[in-house]
This record gives C-alpha cells, sequence and structure tokens, in this order.
C-alpha cells in the first residue's frame, strides 16, 4: 500500500547538514521537476520584494521564506515526516513511534509537496516556503508541471493500493489514475457532514494506527476489514473511489 499525504504551511526548522539529493528521495522520475522548482524558488529568492508578491507573504513570513528558499539546494535537512509541524502531523507524531513504525512510514508514505512532488516519509528536505497554488516565475503553473509527471510515477512505482489522504489542491498535483487500485478519503461526522480542521487530525491520528499495527493492506476490502477490527468507522461513499472516514469532533478537538 502506498499512502499519499498532504504538506503541512508550518515545518520544524533546522535539522542534518546538507545538502538534500533529490535524485535519491522517492520516485526519482520526478528528479527533473524538482530541479526546475528548486531553482526557480532559490533564484525567486533573491529578490524579497518578488518573493513577498508571488508567496503572498506577511511582513513576519518573509525573512524565514527567503532564507529557507535561498538554501534549497544546501540548507539543514530532516526526514519529512519530521520536517511537517501542524495538526495532521502532530496527531501523526512520528517522532514518539519506534522504529519500526517509522521504517514503515517510509516504506509506505508518500507525502506530496509543491516544490519536491511525494516524497517519501523518511526522506531527508530541506525546509521551504510555497504552496500549491502559487505561480513561480520561470516554471510553467505547479498543476502543469506537476500532474502528469507524478501521476506517471505513481504508476511506475506499482503499489497494489493506494489510500490517498490529501487535499484536493494537491490531488490536482497528480492525480492516482485509474489504472491503481484506490480509496480518497473524506473526513465525515456521524451524520455524514464534513469536517475541514478536524479532517487533519482524524487523518494524522488514521496514519498512526496503520504504522502501529502495519496490516497487510492490498484492497479497499482489506482497509476495511483491519478498520473494522481497530475500532475505525470507514464507509463506502456513493462516489466511485471516495470512503468516508468517521470521527467525531469532540474526540478531533483534544
Amino acid at each position: 500500500m502506498m499512502i499519499l499525504l498532504p504538506p503541512s504551511e508550518t515545518k520544524r526548522p533546522g535539522g542534518k547538514r546538507g545538502p538534500a539529493d533529490p535524485s535519491a528521495w522517492a520516485l526519482p522520475g520526478l528528479l527533473p521537476q524538482r530541479q526546475q522548482v528548486r531553482d526557480a524558488l532559490t533564484a525567486l529568492a533573491a529578490d524579497a520584494e518578488a518573493t513577498r508578491r508571488v508567496l503572498k507573504l506577511s511582513d513576519a513570513q518573509l525573512a524565514e521564506a527567503v532564507r529557507d528558499n535561498a538554501a534549497l539546494a544546501d540548507g539543514p535537512i530532516l526526514p519529512a515526516v519530521d520536517r511537517y509541524t501542524g495538526v495532521l502531523f502532530d496527531a501523526l507524531d512520528a517522532g514518539s513511534l519506534d522504529g519500526y513504525a517509522r521504517r514503515w512510514l517510509g516504506a509506505h508514505v508518500r507525502i506530496h509537496s509543491a516544490p519536491f512532488g511525494p516524497v517519501g516519509a523518511l526522506d531527508p528536505i530541506p525546509s521551504y516556503r510555497l504552496g500549491a497554488g502559487a505561480s513561480v516565475p520561470g516554471i510553467p503553473a505547479l498543476r502543469r508541471l506537476w500532474a502528469d509527471a507524478v501521476s506517471a510515477e505513481l504508476v511506475a512505482a506499482a503499489p497494489r493500493f493506494v489510500l490517498d489522504l490529501r487535499s484536493e489542491a494537491y490531488v490536482g498535483l497528480g492525480p492516482v489514475p485509474e489504472a491503481l487500485p484506490s480509496a480518497y478519503v473524506r473526513v465525515v461526522t456521524a451524520q455524514g457532514k464534513a469536517l475541514n480542521h478536524f479532517n487533519k487530525h482524524a487523518k494524522g491520528e488514521l496514519v498512526r494506527r496503520l504504522a502501529q499495527e502495519r496490516p497487510n493492506i492490498t484492497s479497499l476490502r482489506t482497509l476495511r476489514n483491519w478498520a473494522s477490527r481497530a475500532g475505525i468507522e470507514l464507509r463506502v461513499a456513493d462516489e466511485i473511489r471516495v470512503v468516508e472516514l468517521v470521527t467525531d469532533q469532540a474526540t478531533a478537538r483534544k
């Protein structure tokens, strides 16, 4: 099984001495796109006002974004799952998992970022500032740059089943092809109401539970069977290849 996660805007600073080696990351066929975006962002960082305008940053955000994007080629690196913070990654809490669970994350989880495409959970990445909707001078629109290339790499990776936990913005940067068995996860209440903020918490908890138990998931059926045994409610939605992860808002607030 391959699990696709969205990134987070908030990130943990620092890390081990770089440079990052994008050729060693998961889905290595994306190296040309990774280099294109890296070079364009690095060039943009040389102009603080252009960086502010293109990335729509506040005064408080600008200095950090310029620093991080200028150092994409040689800045400090952290495993992707440790680099990101925020609701989903706080709920996943990868730093507290044992070595077996972390290796499982490395083998099965891909975190889809705007500058790097999907990377392995343990792939060491630098900090950066770039959202899925930004238009960076010198390169095509991110959807046009990434979508076909990511979809092709997903097919080349040949996972038996893909569990897609990304936001719609990142799905647009690399849809899962119909040739791959997959399920897109939507988080809802028991009454079927879609959740926004709390969906991230529920997704993080789901991935943490999977990493701890490490079930052999090869299809939607085996995923739902495992979830039922684990006390997790996954409902098949009306839409094709969509499942609903049912959560309690009160629980998600904790």
